[in-house]
C-alpha cells in the first residue's frame, strides 16, 4: 500500500520500521518541526524525522495542517492510507478524508478509557491494573473512532511509565503490522467504542510533578512511577544548610507513621498522611540517577521542605 506515516517521538519509530519492513511504500513521513534542545538550544530533529531520513523517505514537518496549501500537498501523496502514531497535531477533515482507506491511529490505552494526550502516564497515576494498545480508524473526534485490533497488558504494581512505554511501543508496532496485513486482505473489521467508561488523559502539567506528602502513600507511589522517568515527581529537601530538588524515579509504599513529610528511620522513608514511601531510585538536581543507598553514603537529609 501507499502509506503516509505521521509520528514524532521514539514511541512511533518501531511502527514506522515495521511498515517499511513489511514492504509497504511509505511515500512521505510527517513529523513535528525540529525543536531547540540541550544546553546550546540547537534545533533537534524528532526521532521519527531521523528514522525516516535513514530509510530515505521524504520528510515534511509543517507547524499545522489546517491551511489549504498544506492540505493540498497532503492530497498530492495519493496515499491509500495514513498511519498516525503520537504525531502531536490535529488532523482536519480534509486530511482525514484524503487517503483512500482513511487514517489508522495506534493509541496507548483501552479505549474509551484514557482518550487524549497522556494515556500511559494517566493509567499508572490512576492505579489501573491493566491497559493496552489499540488500532483505531480516526474521525474528527478526540480518539473517538471505531477500533479494529487491541492488545491488553497488565500494569505491575511497580511498573513505571517508561517501562510501560517501551513495552507498548513494541507491542503496538506488531499490532499495526497485523492490522495493515488484514486491511490488505479486506478482513480488517471495526467496532464502535463503548459509550460508557470514557475518561480523558489530559496532558501532564508541570505543577502535577511536585509531591504533596499529605497524600496517601499509594497515590504518591502511583504519581512517582507514572511520571518516571519524565518529567519526574519531585520534592525539595535540605542537607547541610543547602536546599535542593530531588526527583524520585522508583519508590515503594510501606508501613510507617509520622507527620506528612517526616523522614523516618533509615533516612529515605518519608511519611505520608496514610503510610509511607520508601525511596528506591532518585536523582538529585544536577546529578545522575542513583539508588537510595548510594545517595545516603554521600548525603544525609536534614528535612523535607513541604510545599
Amino acid at each position: 500500500m501507499r502509506i503516509v506515516f505521521m509520528g514524532t517521538p521514539e514511541f512511533s519509530v518501531p511502527t514506522l520500521t515495521e511498515i517499511v519492513s513489511a514492504g509497504h511504500e511509505v511515500v512521505a513521513v510527517y513529523t513535528q518541526p525540529p525543536r531547540p534542545a540541550g544546553r546550546g538550544q540547537a534545533e533537534r530533529k524528532s526521532p521519527v524525522h531521523l528514522a525516516a531520513e535513514g530509510f530515505g523517505i521524504p520528510v515534511l514537518s509543517p507547524k499545522s495542517l489546517r491551511g489549504p496549501d498544506e492540505q493540498a500537498v497532503f492530497a498530492l501523496h495519493d496515499a491509500d492510507l495514513a498511519v498516525v502514531v503520537a504525531y502531536g497535531l490535529l488532523l482536519p477533515k480534509a486530511v482525514l478524508e484524503a487517503p483512500r482507506l482513511g487514517c489508522l491511529n495506534l493509541h496507548g490505552s483501552l479505549l474509551p478509557r484514557w482518550r487524549g494526550a497522556a494515556p500511559i502516564q494517566r493509567a499508572i497515576m490512576a492505579g489501573d491494573a491493566r491497559t493496552g494498545v489499540m488500532v483505531m480508524k480516526m474521525d474528527e473526534g478526540l480518539d473517538t473512532g471505531p477500533v479494529a485490533l487491541a492488545e491488553e497488558m497488565p500494569i505491575g504494581p511497580e511498573m513505571t511509565a517508561g517501562e510501560l512505554h517501551d513495552q507498548m511501543m513494541r507491542v503496538g508496532a506488531d499490532l499495526m503490522g497485523r492490522a495493515l496485513a488484514a486491511l490488505e486482505r479486506g478482513s480488517l473489521d471495526f467496532s464502535p467504542q463503548p459509550v460508557e467508561g470514557v475518561t480523558y488523559a489530559r496532558k501532564i502539567d508541570k505543577a502535577e510533578a511536585r509531591i504533596d506528602w499529605t497524600g496517601d502513600a499509594n497515590a504518591i507511589h502511583n504519581q512517582i512511577r507514572g511520571l518516571s522517568p519524565f518529567p519526574g515527581a519531585w520534592f525539595e529537601a535540605e542537607a547541610g544548610g543547602q536546599r535542593f530538588r530531588i526527583k524520585l524515579l522508583r519508590s515503594r509504599p510501606v508501613v510507617g507513621t509520622g507527620a506528612p513529610g517526616t523522614l523516618l528511620g533509615d533516612g529515605l522513608t518519608i511519611a505520608c498522611s496514610t503510610g509511607a514511601i520508601r525511596v528506591v531510585t532518585l536523582q538529585r538536581e544536577g546529578k545522575a540517577a542513583m539508588d537510595a543507598e548510594t545517595f545516603l553514603r554521600g548525603t544525609s537529609l536534614d528535612r523535607i521542605v513541604l510545599a
